[in-house]
């Protein structure tokens, strides 16, 4: 196993240090909503992007980043992270700045509704409706799905829905270190448990909230790896960190995918952790590896032109 550098273990422990004990000695989500609402806001002026809206994506708040007024400029549906319960779209702000002005493609962020007040299928719905909206709104372009963490995983069931349900149709799903397996008992759920930000109390946690009928946890839309089809799905790029809980289950859904016929390229990060693309201002190789993603996402809608 790959041990942290000590510039990532510093960073690890003080992103750690900063998050509260989820699952453990704070469970009530009022609790853990002013947590984090009294946290102090980024230093610094917000990256430049042309134009910044919000808007209501037939009743799901949505955030619109335009880096310029192409026409034709493709289109990145993006969900984020946040275990289904916690992040917003001020949360992951910054994130949709640097990949609307990466790859030159408008982003549009969906604010979908969180568990526990919202559990399963709120949150895949609201994502669908999001893209159905930018696809009625901006007809012609070409579309990409993208999201972490659980926003990678309702990347992956909104591409199922988009299959299923008769479009839109998608160019590229992009996968970052995503969140798809409920049962939590892959050997990197083991290995990682503690130590590096993300831990297994915060994924039961989160799963509890967001899959409170056990039924509910081998629906395809909930557990995609071990339950969908995954065959006629757009291509995929799953980025993945050798210290998550999570490792493991990406590189199987990577697997997966091009055992259903599906193109896909992975890149995978043995020293990192959960969360190391949105701490590329902190970490020279998040900044990296965040560049290299942004850059194949980029590529594919571009390629997916012709």
């Amino acid at each position: 196993m790959t041990l942290p550098d000590p510039e990532v273990r510093a960073l690890i422990d003080l992103a750690a240090a900063q998050f509260p004990p989820l699952g453990t000695t704070m469970t009530d989500i009022a609790e853990v909503r002013a947590h984090f609402a009294a946290r102090p806001r980024p230093a610094g002026p917000p990256l430049p992007v042309a134009r910044v809206t919000d808007a209501d994506a037939d009743g799901v708040p949505v955030r619109v980043y335009e880096p310029d007024d192409r026409p034709d400029a493709p289109v990145i549906l993006f969900c984020h992270g946040g275990g289904f319960v916690l992040c917003d779209l001020d949360s992951h702000d910054a994130f949709c700045r640097a990949l609307a002005g990466a790859t030159g493609a408008t982003v549009v962020a969906a604010d979908y509704r969180r568990a526990p007040e919202h559990p399963f299928p709120a949150a895949p719905e609201d994502a669908y409706t999001a893209l159905r909206w930018t696809a009625r709104t901006r007809p012609g372009r070409r579309i990409a799905v993208a999201g972490d963490s659980a926003g990678a995983h309702l990347a992956t069931v909104t591409a199922l829905l988009a299959r299923d349900r008769g479009g839109p149709r998608l160019a590229f799903q992009a996968l970052y270190y995503p969140m798809l397996d409920p049962t939590r008992s892959r050997p990197s759920h083991r290995e990682n448990a503690q130590g590096y930000f993300l831990t297994a109390d915060h994924l039961r946690w989160y799963w509890d909230a967001y899959l409170p009928d056990p039924a509910d946890r081998v629906h395809p839309h909930a557990a995609p790896l071990a339950h969908a089809d995954l065959a006629g799905l757009p291509p995929a790029h799953v980025v993945t960190a050798g210290l998550d809980p999570l490792r493991d289950e990406g590189i199987a859904y990577a697997e997966a995918l091009a055992a259903a016929g599906v193109p896909v390229e992975t890149h995978h990060y043995p020293g990192m952790f959960h969360g190391f693309l949105s701490m590329a201002g902190a970490l020279p190789e998040g900044a990296a590896a965040r560049e290299t993603a942004f850059a194949v996402l980029r590529i594919a809608l571009d390629a997916s032109r012709a």
